[in-house]
């Protein structure tokens, strides 16, 4: 018996050594990214159910499932304004299966809260930008201006009679009107709500001045001559109103982009990185992928992950000094 076992042995030796070969093979970097993905993908979302962020995170997984035949969840992993959701992949496995679905406030976050237990720039891998929503700056008619430079004008008569609601602290509307009083000299009283839905409706009703609104939203009420559309808050003017200008026109340098994108980990192959980009570039080329984000007043984009990368870090600069000179913060 020992003899027969020996020989058993020595046929198994070039299975062995054969399995062996593979497993090192496989633990290889380019084979790892070869066979990706191999299992189910998660895409975080720090926000609530049924808002632009959960719209783009859904879209852009049902491009990556028809793609790729693997199941890509999207989670919702809600509060202190998505950071729970981005210390979760902060520190999962670079491995390409768990992605953030990151926003605008992603950048700002670093400066308003004291501490946090990531660093936004340096505990992630940049994907890719895949969307741009502009915000815009409405008036109630009793606001006795229709441009920017009336706006700025009326306002600095009334220091402080002005009020203008926001989504919250820190978040892209009030932003928005932290830079315009920065700019322009102005100082319009902030009032803040939980949510953007509950301050559109008061500056519809005249409750408040004016509001950085989200476009989708704000246009029914333009039409009908509720509210008065002064601006664009992005660089450039958006392509659905092209006759409304961008806030840059009257103030350089004024710009609030309300950007959208998916991260990985830190570490993440650069080859799992770039089948991601590719892949999400291409899917968010389908028309039904680009209709349903115009809905929500986004544009399209596909950055690379290097420019995407430069954006963000130029993002939590530009962010920590408008911040720390307005004296937010959120404890």
């Amino acid at each position: 018996m020992p003899a027969s076992l020996e020989a058993v042995a020595e046929r198994m030796k070039p299975i062995s050594t054969l399995l062996l070969c593979l497993t090192l093979f496989l633990g290889l970097p380019g084979a790892r990214a070869q066979q990706y993905p191999s299992k189910p993908i998660r895409i975080l979302v720090g926000f609530a159910a049924g808002g632009p962020t959960d719209v783009g995170a859904r879209t852009i997984s049902q491009k990556l499932i028809e793609a790729w035949g693997q199941p890509v969840v999207v989670e919702i992993r809600a509060g202190a304004s998505g950071n729970i959701a981005a210390e979760l992949v902060a520190k999962s496995p670079p491995d390409g299966y768990t992605l953030l679905l990151a926003v605008f406030a992603h950048a700002v976050n670093p400066s308003l809260y004291r501490k946090l237990p990531f660093d936004a720039v340096r505990d992630f891998a940049p994907v890719i930008q895949y969307a741009s929503i502009a915000n815009l700056l409405v008036v109630h008619p009793s606001v006795p201006a229709r441009s920017v430079k009336a706006l700025i004008a009326f306002a600095k008569t009334r220091p402080g009679e002005l009020t203008a609601g926001s989504a919250g602290i820190g978040t892209s509307s009030h932003l928005g009107l932290v830079l315009l009083d920065s700019l322009a000299g102005t100082r319009v009283t902030h009032v803040p709500y939980k949510g953007l839905s509950a301050a559109h409706v008061d500056v519809v009703s005249g409750q408040i001045t004016l509001l950085f609104d989200n476009v989708v939203s704000a246009l029914p009420h333009a039409k009908a001559g509720r509210i008065h559309m002064l601006a664009v808050t992005t660089l450039n003017r958006w392509p659905g109103i092209p006759e409304v200008p961008a806030m840059a026109e009257t103030l350089p340098g004024y710009e609030v982009n309300s950007w959208y994108g998916l991260l990985a980990p830190a570490g993440t192959l650069r080859d799992i990185v770039s089948r991601l980009n590719a892949e999400v570039a291409r899917g968010l080329k389908a028309p039904d992928a680009r209709a349903r984000l115009f809905a929500i007043g986004a544009e399209p984009l596909a950055q690379t992950p290097e420019a995407f990368g430069a954006f963000i870090s130029a993002e939590v600069e530009k962010w920590a000094k408008v911040v720390q000179t307005a004296g937010i913060r959120i404890e």
